[in-house]
């Protein structure tokens, strides 16, 4: 691996893990482990630009139909794929299709940029996941294949101790907290190939576990917030990503867009990057 490379873009697609969530600002809308590492990129880079597309809720089919031809298009040096989680969480899941899905995707996008990277992504332990766990290690044995056979990287944050403490997960209990995405991104970060800032896998201080009933009463407003409407919209063919598109994508214009920062040297939040289309 070369280190202490330079990369002058990014492109990240994806599902909610690389949109953001439940990295949330002050005013509300999300930041999550992608914008944190074009920030620390763009510092580096006088120019860099950046493009993320990911958008809540979308399965593997969805993303390869309407991710990834636009994403290859920019011919980023950089760019992350993580997807087909949301498939594995379904009560029927085709894993033939899944696998032949994100195939089409791995060999579209490797010819087109300089670094492919696929994740394993994080699981918290727990009930409901231990149902769906197979699935998902079948779906990252997959990911490791791929990522042989077409010279990308694997970030493997499914090994990571870490991400599985319930401290890392937000009250949802599918998407991680401002540290967990802190976390990721620096895990990308060094499987670029760049300076460690920090250890990314190191555990959290040892913490009381709440009294039962302080438990219980979160389990139940777990179900009622967020479980039971996750169930309703999977049993209706509902999306919580339903009319939305990627931060980059100009859903008027039909086509992606680059932003980058006014200020190299402080780059600041992606939110505030001034848009720079992608054929200028």
């Amino acid at each position: 691996m070369e280190m202490n490379a330079t990369y002058t873009s990014l492109v990240a697609i994806g599902d909610s893990f690389t949109e953001g969530m439940s990295d949330r600002l002050p005013d509300g809308s999300y930041r999550g482990w992608a914008d944190l590492l074009a920030t620390r990129l763009a510092a580096r880079t006088p120019g860099f630009r950046y493009a993320n597309l990911a958008v809540r809720g979308k399965l593997i089919g969805q993303i390869v139909d309407e991710q990834v031809d636009v994403a290859a298009g920019l011919r980023a040096d950089v760019v992350t794929l993580v997807g087909g989680l949301n498939d594995t969480l379904r009560p029927k899941c085709d894993m033939g299709m899944v696998r032949e899905r994100l195939e089409e995707a791995v060999e579209r996008l490797a010819p087109s940029c300089k670094k492919l990277v696929l994740m394993r992504s994080p699981g918290r332990n727990g009930p409901v996941m231990e149902r769906f766990r197979p699935r998902m290690e079948e779906l990252f044995l997959l990911v490791d294949d791929l990522a042989a056979r077409h010279g990308a990287e694997v970030v493997d944050l499914y090994g990571a101790q870490v991400l599985s403490d319930p401290r890392m997960w937000d009250v949802d209990r599918l998407h991680l907290t401002a540290e967990g995405h802190r976390r990721v991104a620096e895990a990308v970060w060094q499987t670029l190939g760049l300076p460690p800032e920090n250890d990314w896998q190191s555990r959290l201080p040892l913490a009381d576990l709440p009294p039962w009933a302080t438990r219980r009463v979160d389990d139940l407003r777990f179900a009622r917030e967020h479980l039971f409407p996750w169930i309703g919209r999977r049993l209706t063919g509902r999306s919580s990503g339903d009319g939305r598109t990627g931060a980059q994508f100009s859903a008027e214009q039909g086509r992606a867009f680059w932003v980058t920062p006014d200020n190299a040297g402080a780059p600041g939040p992606v939110a505030a990057w001034r848009r720079v289309h992608a054929g200028e």
